[in-house]
Order: C-alpha cells, then structure tokens, then sequence
C-alpha cells in the first residue's frame, strides 16, 4: 500500500446510504441512474483539517433512493490518482409499503449512519498496527452523519440535530459502518419499535435502545411524544459495547431530537453538558440488555415471508474464527498483548491477499499461482469450541491464500456452539419457527 501503487477503497456505507421504496412505486421497471465522482475534499473535525475520499465532494456521501426492482446504474469516474475500489456492503434499508410492515405509519425516513474519526492518517494507523503486531490505535472520535458531537473537543457545531413535530412518528434507518465495534443507540425517554434487521422484516417489538453490530442495519420507528425541557431538544446517543480486551474507544457520541414549535424551545442543545443524562443508554459492559434486545430478534415467518430452512447437507464444514496471538519474530519487536502479535483467523488460517484478484485468478485459470483450494474443513486440532482459554490455548495461525470450493446453488448454513458467558452466545431460533 506505498509508494506510485498505493490503492484507496471506499467502503460506501460511510459515505452514503442506499434506501429502497424512498421513491413512489412505478408499475414498470426502471432504471435510476447515478454519477459518483471520487474526489479529496478537506475536511475539519476535532480541530484537525485533513483530506478525506469522498464520493461527490460530499461527506456523508450521497443516498441512493430506489424502489425495490428498481435497476440502478452508476457511473463512476475517479479524480483521483491513486486506483481505488468501492466497497458495497448490503447497506440496504426495505421498504416494501405492506400490511407486514408498518412504514404507512411514518411521517418520513431519518437516515442515522454511525462512524469514525482519525485525527491520524487511517492508512498510517494501518501501517503501524502491522508493524509492531498490536491492535489498531483507537479512532479520536465517534460520528452521527458524520459529526461527532458536543463530548468532543472543538465539536459544539459539529453536532447532528434533526428537527421533528410532536405526535408524529418517523422511521429512522440506523446503519453501524464504524469500524469494529458493536454499539448500543437509545433516544432519551423515547420508545423504538423494531421492524428490520439487515433488509429483513421482523416481528416488531419494542425497545429502549438497540444494540447494532458492525455493517448492520437496523430500521426502528419512533413517535415523537415526550414534552421537552427548555431547550425543546432529546439527546440521542451511540456508545460502543465492550465485548473484548482489544483496543477500542470508549466514548460516546450524541446528537439531538429538536421538537418543532416547543414554547420553551431555546432552539440549541445545553450548555451544561456535564448534568446532561444519557437516559435509556446501557453501560458499556451491559450484557444482560444485548442478550435480551437479541432474543426479541424474530423473522416474520409468515406465508408471504416463510422461514425456509434447508433439510439436505451436501458438505458439512466446521468453521472457527479467531482472535489469534501469534509469537513474534526473532529480532523483532511486538506490541500486542504479552508481547505478541494480533492476527484474525478461520479454522487457523489467517488470509494472505493475492497481487490479482481470485474472480481474475479463476477466469484466467492462474489458480496454481494466486491461490489453492486446499481450506480446511475443519479446525487443525479438535478443543472445546465453547469455554476454551483463549491464551493458553491459543495456537499460532498459518498464513496463505486457501479457499473451499463448493457447487453450483449449494446452500449453505452454520452451526454455532455457545459460549459460557452471555457474550458468547448466539440468539436461539425463534419458538414459532414454522417446522419445514
């Protein structure tokens, strides 16, 4: 990643949102068309002025507002002089408009994306982390839309504030594109109503606050029906939640609900910050409410959205992914925890990025070169999956680029073992999954 080669990638989720049935319903196919230009752009957060990749100049990026069948075509010219790639995770919010989804119910959309803010060059972070073996260094500041809030040095104007009315009920669209953390998100004295989880309708339920993992989604509605105090506002807030010892930043990030035509509306948050309450937000290390919120997570499970579950397994593989300590290097100097190195891994094979892509590789048929097909379909060594020490058990990862090769139109499906705290475990299926 240095020198004339260096490659830059935008992962889009930090810079826009992609919503679809934000547009009328048509009853012919058509396509929307869009032009993204990669472009730098200096950018001030935290008192820190930097050049930032953005997709149209804009940061947050643009949305991409679509209708489900919608085709989508986007152009993209790249005005930079770095190549660079753009990453589309499924950042997608549905919104169908039927009687399983309660979306007639919302006066509008409120877009909500969660992320992060380096001081630093991201890419120095990176370079440092993989030179010394330790964890990243945590980023200076969580973002709302891309700002990061009053908690922040120099960030009073750099604060999210969305106006509502009272009585009415909006839809907001939560997506988590920081970085590796989990966070917890509540509104202050406001009730949330789940009704879609990764572009997938749930069974609606209510909640105080929501716990969202990296690259998820999450669609809530939420009725503005609280009497506010003499600022007419309600904070909203994201923290992280703590499931680990790797590196991560412990603060928080708020912004706020200004209601509209409040009679003691001063029309700017408190000055006060340090009498400010989170309310409705669970502590960092709250297990207990991240297990519950996940247990209320249901599909719909109905004729028109089934739950089908494959009966037939064609290739049964075991996967294990780890949080590897690798034992550093003679004459070098490692910085992770015991004087070790970090390195993610499955099934103890830690990946090794090829010079060409594998899709490339495999059309061109320089398999033998670029990568094998040798992944192992089960872990080196058989230990308990469950309630084993990470430390003392913790084997050195192998490093190549592997793969496993499955058929055409296999389906594919895991089996996850639970762990003995309740950080470590999976949510069960639903009690009213339909039998196939």
């Amino acid at each position: 990643m240095e020198g004339a080669g260096k490659h830059y990638g935008i992962l889009l989720a930090l810079s826009l949102a992609i919503i679809t049935g934000a547009l009328p319903c048509c009853s012919s196919q058509t396509t929307r068309k869009f032009q993204f230009n990669i472009e730098w752009k200096k950018v001030t957060r935290l008192c820190t002025t930097k050049q930032l990749l953005t997709v149209n100049g804009e940061y947050p990026g643009p949305t991409i507002a679509v209708h489900e069948g919608d085709n989508v075509e986007i152009k993209v010219k790249n005005q930079i002089a770095q190549n660079t790639t753009l990453h589309w995770p499924k950042h997608v919010s549905i919104r169908h408009g039927n009687r399983h989804f309660p979306d007639h119910l919302a006066t509008s959309e409120i877009p909500i994306v969660f992320g992060e803010w380096w001081n630093e060059d991201p890419d120095e972070v990176e370079k440092r982390m993989m030179l010394t073996g330790a964890g990243p260094d945590s980023s200076d500041a969580y973002t709302m839309n891309g700002l990061p809030g009053p908690l922040y040095p120099c960030s009073n104007q750099d604060t999210f504030i969305q106006t509502v009315e009272y009585g009415k009920t909006y839809m907001l669209r939560i997506i988590n594109a920081a970085l590796a953390d989990e966070l917890f998100f509540a509104v202050a004295k406001h009730t949330l109503t789940v009704v879609e989880v990764d572009a997938v309708y749930t069974k609606p339920f209510t909640t105080t606050s929501i716990t969202i993992a990296p690259g998820q989604t999450t669609t809530v509605l939420m009725t503005a029906n609280q009497v506010p105090d003499f600022t007419g506002m309600f904070v909203m807030a994201a923290r992280p939640y703590l499931t680990s010892v790797f590196p991560f930043n412990n603060s928080t990030t708020i912004g706020f609900f200004r209601y509209k035509n409040a009679k003691t509306s001063t029309g700017k948050p408190p000055v006060d910050l340090s009498r400010l309450k989170l309310q409705n937000l669970p502590a960092m290390e709250d297990n207990a409410f991240a297990t519950k919120f996940s247990d209320k997570i249901k599909s719909l499970a109905s004729p028109q959205y089934p739950c089908n579950v494959p009966q037939t397994i064609d290739k049964r593989v075991i996967t294990t992914i780890s949080l590897n300590l690798q034992d550093c290097p003679e004459n070098k100097t490692c910085s992770g925890y015991k004087g070790k190195s970090f390195f993610a891994s499955m099934n103890n094979q830690s990946f090794v990025r090829p010079s060409i892509s594998i899709l490339e590789s495999y059309y061109k048929n320089l398999t033998t070169r670029s990568f094998s097909s040798d992944f192992p379909e089960k872990p080196p060594n058989s230990f308990d999956y469950t309630g084993g020490d990470p430390l003392t058990q913790n084997m050195n990862t192998e490093f190549g680029t592997k793969l496993i090769h499955t058929s055409w139109g296999l389906a594919t499906g895991f089996i996850v073992q639970n762990g003995q705290g309740p950080s470590q475990s999976m949510l069960p299926p639903p009690q009213d999954l339909p039998p196939c």
